[in-house]
């Protein structure tokens, strides 16, 4: 029968990260992330608040911590909406590049601060409901994985925090006009 390492966390299993080690091709090998991330309060937020720490799928986990975030924000006044993507970006930078330099990566896969922002980007004037939070959730996900142009060459190019948030920020402004392009065409009243 094999043994259970015993850990103080009932999730450290689970929790296995692409570390900054970078094999011949370029790409990054999957591993665990420095302890280090966990004791800087901009990192376990640039982490979002531990979502980005799956294994599988990191940037999808931090655009599903969004979604609570945008049911919150959702009723503001647009103005109050705008401000509060705009706060959020803005501290996003800083906080993007306060977790690449403690994981020596730019634009890691567990940083999902920028998920966060583009989703909630994607989400501004959407219709509401929940067809419509799935429909934004699915088409950011399409454009931040996918990464159109000038998205891929932004993502290349920026580095440090304003880099990690724009190529995302750039895949929130092609889902949301996705968004409202499909609000035109199925929510207009012909009569």
């Amino acid at each position: 029968m094999p043994t259970v390492a015993r850990t103080s966390l009932p999730w450290r299993g689970l929790i296995t990260l692409p570390t900054t080690d970078q094999d011949p091709s370029g790409g990054r090998r999957r591993g665990r992330l420095p302890r280090t991330v966990w004791r800087h309060p901009a990192s376990v937020f640039a982490l979002g608040l531990g979502a980005g720490a799956v294994r599988y799928a990191p940037g999808t986990a931090g655009t599903l911590v969004a979604i609570p975030l945008y049911v919150m924000i959702a009723p503001l006044p647009l103005a109050w909406y705008a401000t509060t993507v705009i706060v959020l970006f803005a501290v996003g930078i800083w906080l993007c590049d306060q977790a690449q330099r403690l994981l020596g990566a730019h634009d890691h896969p567990a940083i999902v601060w920028d998920e966060i922002v583009g989703y909630l980007l994607t989400m501004f004037m959407a219709p509401p409901g929940w067809l419509w939070v799935v429909v934004g959730f699915v088409l950011f996900r399409l454009f931040d994985i996918w990464k159109p142009f000038p998205i891929k060459i932004v993502d290349r190019t920026i580095r440090g925090g304003l880099g990690t948030m724009l190529d995302d920020v750039l895949a929130g402004v092609y889902a949301w006009a996705g968004v409202q392009i499909l609000a035109l065409f199925f929510l207009n009243d012909p009569a």
